[in-house]
């Protein structure tokens, strides 16, 4: 038996995630196929930590150790990448980086580029600001030396955190580049939402450039397409960047409507509520009565 588990997925619903993945696992024989369950628990494992049950998430993979065996390889990769994650959401770094480190090594020595990739991003997520630029570079490396086509469609995601690895650093111009060649691969390969991901990140880039009219114009262009295509849904983040600019302009009365929208929006992002308090407070904040001529970005 063969499950597509990682087409399951929608990360945007996670619970909904959970019961796919039980349903299309409902027939594998826990003895017959323990790579094949394994595999399984650590995808259900994920759909808990990403809902910040994370006691949940290490209870049902402690449970699946008792069958390792010779026989579960791939399982015991997705084991630790899926464990480095758990640790990572949960704000353990250093427990999150020894797993991922082991998922790497393991995946290289069995030939699962792959996983592979998976693990080298994830360092490249979680590992120091010093070390996340080589973690970034060996996992597109990875990436771009397969021959497999599942393998290489990682290199939009790791263009994105490369990039982001860049900004954070402030090397915006590279930076820059990085999210223009993310959004041309994903042109290449026809990933649509992913676009336009890519999109707002060069606006948001443009922000930090201090280009501020052109951040502006990146980000105009994705809520106009918006409001006239049904099919795509408003974007709180827009909406945050549309009112981020306009008070970097000194255009604080027309920011206030676009902060409070996102406010809006993003309030009801269980993750953004979960981890961006802070910057939620400060769109409410921004979106109400306060003085918002100035800026506190």
């Amino acid at each position: 038996m063969s499950i597509p588990f990682d087409e399951l997925w929608n990360y945007d619903d996670p619970a909904a995630t959970e019961g796919k993945l039980r349903e299309a696992g409902a027939g594998i024989d826990p003895v017959g196929e323990p790579d094949l369950h394994v595999q399984l628990q650590t995808q259900i494992a994920r759909t808990l930590s990403l809902r910040g049950r994370f006691e949940e998430a290490h209870a049902l993979l402690d449970q699946v150790e008792s069958l390792f065996t010779p026989a579960v390889v791939v399982g015991r990769i997705r084991h630790q990448l899926e464990r480095g994650r758990t640790f990572n959401s949960a704000g353990e770094n250093a427990k999150a980086i020894e797993c991922f480190r082991e998922a790497l090594n393991r995946a290289e020595d069995g030939g699962h580029a792959f996983y592979a990739v998976d693990a080298a991003h994830m360092l490249g997520i979680t590992d120091t600001l010093e070390h996340r630029l080589e973690w970034n570079e060996r996992a597109i490396a990875l990436a771009e030396a397969s021959t497999d086509a599942r393998t290489r469609r990682w290199l939009g995601s790791l263009l994105n955190n490369t990039a982001w690895t860049c900004h954070e650093m402030g090397s915006y111009g590279r930076a820059l580049e990085l999210f223009e060649q993310c959004h041309r691969f994903n042109v290449e390969i026809g990933r649509v939402a992913e676009q336009r991901v890519a999109r707002w990140c060069i606006g948001r880039t443009l922000r930090s450039m201090d280009r501020i009219d052109d951040a502006l114009a990146a980000q105009r262009a994705l809520a106009d397409e918006a409001a006239s295509d049904p099919e795509i849904e408003e974007d709180g983040f827009v909406c945050e960047e549309l009112g981020e600019c306009l008070l970097a302009l000194g255009r604080g009365e027309e920011a206030r409507e676009h902060f409070a929208r996102a406010a809006e929006l993003l309030g009801g992002v269980e993750w953004f509520v979960r981890e961006e308090g802070e910057r939620l407070a400060r769109l409410r904040r921004l979106g109400g009565d306060a003085d918002v001529s100035g800026g506190d970005a």
